[in-house]
């Protein structure tokens, strides 16, 4: 028998007239060690406390209730009540959501909190068109590039199998010329020990979780961008709660917000020095590799902004301004 969202929102709310404790599901894609998950789960105990037990958050890390590309259609739908998505990874239905990884527009944290605040209207309305309400979202830290070989030239990239993790990635490795395989978090470990790809455009983190030097060789400090895991709840489930529930959702989002950032910053160095310690050659691109990765971002910001139209220049212009 199937049970439609808010009739379960009012079984679990309501006995006889009486509140009773409302338990979410909240998938996420990445490992239960990873500092998003980890973020995750003190927003969650955060909710449970402010709301006096009111509300709680049941983290399942690892992509072991729905796979990262299952999480956001299970929110809309509400299949899971709240969860974790790197967003870009949904560009093909619509652009906006790839605000945050536009190649060489936000290259720091200082810069990818800025387009962070620029997209936020236009992010949420395209939100709310699909039932949900955005919460929050962490920056990864900026992306390099990882390789099973040195990488000097522009030429040594050709043909290279190269992991992607959303359009935005995929049509980095075409320009460079590279040949793109889309390959989820949860699956890359496997992909890389077996061959399937050699190459990827990742932050420091996914390469220290992955343990990458077990296949790769060399990391390219490219800084390209920092894109961001953003955290929406199914908005029905949202208006369900009560007003006080909502408030200690929306006030701890903002924190774990600022506290994710935070320990973003402060992990960054750390994992390209892990990947050092580990025997991978870590250093900047070649002037040749850098040329190159510029005229792709010029290329691919001009593309984004053809797709996006007044949403997206207006986000553009909402972050030059500030």
């Amino acid at each position: 028998m199937k049970i439609t969202l808010s009739a379960a929102i009012a079984a679990s709310t309501l006995v006889s007239g009486v509140a009773v404790a409302e338990t979410w599901d909240m998938p996420v894609a990445y490992p239960a060690a990873n500092y998003h998950t980890e973020n995750a789960q003190e927003f969650a105990d955060a909710v449970k406390s402010c709301s006096g037990g009111e509300l709680e958050i049941v983290i399942h890390a690892g992509g072991s209730l729905f796979k990262g590309g299952e999480i956001k259609r299970a929110v809309q739908l509400g299949e899971a009540q709240i969860g974790e998505r790197l967003l870009s990874a949904h560009a093909n239905e619509n652009s906006i959501f790839a605000y945050d990884s536009v190649p060489f527009l936000a290259t720091s944290f200082e810069a990818s909190d800025k387009l962070r605040d620029a997209a936020a209207p236009i992010l949420s309305k395209v939100l709310a068109e699909q039932n949900m309400t955005l919460l929050y979202s962490v920056p990864w830290p900026p992306q390099g590039l990882y390789f099973a070989k040195p990488v000097d030239t522009a030429d040594d990239m050709k043909g290279v199998k190269f992991r992607a993790y959303n359009a935005i990635t995929a049509r980095v490795a075409e320009l460079a010329g590279m040949v793109p395989t889309q390959i989820e978090a949860a699956d890359l470990k496997q992909a890389l020990a077996t061959g399937v790809v050699s190459s990827m455009i990742s932050s420091g983190s996914t390469g220290v979780d992955e343990s990458v030097w077990e296949d790769m060789t060399n990391f390219y400090d490219v800084k390209a961008w920092l894109p961001r895991n953003t955290v929406f709840v199914n908005t029905d489930a949202f208006e369900a709660l009560p007003e006080n529930v909502q408030t200690c959702l929306t006030d701890e989002a903002e924190k774990a917000q600022i506290r994710g950032t935070k320990k973003a910053e402060a992990l960054a160095e750390g994992f390209i020095e892990t990947l050092a310690s580990n025997g991978m050659t870590v250093g900047d691109p070649t002037e040749a590799v850098t040329t190159k990765l510029m005229e792709i971002g010029d290329v691919m910001t001009g593309e984004w902004l053809e797709t996006t139209g007044d949403d997206g220049k207006a986000i553009i212009d909402a972050y030059k301004s500030e």
